[in-house]
């Protein structure tokens, strides 16, 4: 989350800083290990992380804390918000298993990342929204996962209280994508929605849309994904938790294809790294589907 006065680009930092910063795969990890098996079921496994590209301090021993878990986790996507173009550049470097779709240029901005032998990029856009005035929009990925359609979605929603109807506006937004969706693809968005509980409703959600924290049974343990109580990024000066960041999934209806529904969800991010900072003021949410 970041005040409505951030404006940094963070263009000061040029990608070369980080050169020396390489990340080396654990020869344990997942990804150095895990082989897909010629028939898989249809999985899913997703982050969505805000990495706060905008706090300029020890953010290249951040960035590096995120490749290390997106290496260790090894998820087939990766929606992030909060991009900075030296962020992007060296994420670009060390993930060269992923496919990076950028949702701006300048500024801040968000992104994804496929990996590159279980997701088929289709097509991709940038959706505007019209009435914002931070730099702010919808990316929105259309994929093909083991043969199934996914429309893959992800925004960094208004923040701030005193700009709630501009992050309701957004939310249509979003609804109205889950709505005309054909029925043969199964949709799913993550981001950093800034929304409070309260403010869900006002907009309502399509039936066939669940809130994937609640339907695997509002686990308290991944609940606040912004947390001042634990998370010292911000030296905040009054403790204070949010829901922010969400997983919102529509399965495919049509019969005779598969019907994803969530089996897990966790937070990520939450070590303290070495130079004594997290990888982000937000925690990470790691989530998987499978077929029901």
């Amino acid at each position: 989350m970041e005040s409505d006065s951030e404006t940094h680009s963070g263009e000061d930092t040029t990608p070369d800083d980080w050169m020396d910063l390489a990340v080396d795969s654990p020869a344990d990890s997942p990804a150095a290990t895990q082989k897909p098996s010629e028939k898989e079921d249809f999985k899913l496994s997703l982050i969505t992380w805000n990495v706060d590209g905008l706090d300029l301090e020890k953010r290249p021993e951040r960035s590096i804390g995120l490749v290390k878990y997106l290496n260790l986790y090894n998820p087939d996507v990766v929606f992030l918000q909060e991009l900075v173009p030296p962020y992007v550049q060296f994420l670009k470097e060390q993930l060269v298993n992923y496919l990076m779709i950028e949702g701006g240029r300048k500024g801040y901005f968000t992104g994804m990342l496929l990996k590159k032998s279980r997701v088929t990029l289709v097509e991709s856009e940038i959706v505007a929204y019209r009435t914002t005035k931070m730099m702010r929009n919808l990316l929105v990925a259309q994929v093909i996962v083991n043969g199934q359609k996914l429309c893959l979605m992800t925004s960094h929603l208004e923040s701030c209280k005193e700009n709630t109807a501009e992050r309701l506006n957004q939310l249509h937004v979003v609804k109205r994508r889950f709505k005309c969706a054909p029925d043969d693809v199964t949709v799913v968005f993550g981001g950093d929605t800034n929304l409070r509980d309260a403010e869900v409703p006002k907009v309502g959600l399509p039936a066939t849309v669940c809130d994937v924290w609640e339907r695997l049974g509002k686990q308290e343990h991944c609940r606040y994904t912004w947390d001042t109580t634990t998370n010292t990024n911000k030296k905040a000066s009054f403790p204070v938790r949010f829901r922010f960041d969400r997983i919102y999934l529509r399965p495919a209806v049509r019969h005779g294809v598969p019907h994803l529904a969530p089996d897990h969800m966790a937070l990520v991010g939450l070590e303290k790294l070495d130079c004594g900072r997290y990888t982000s003021d937000h925690w990470g949410i790691y989530c998987t589907f499978s077929a029901e």
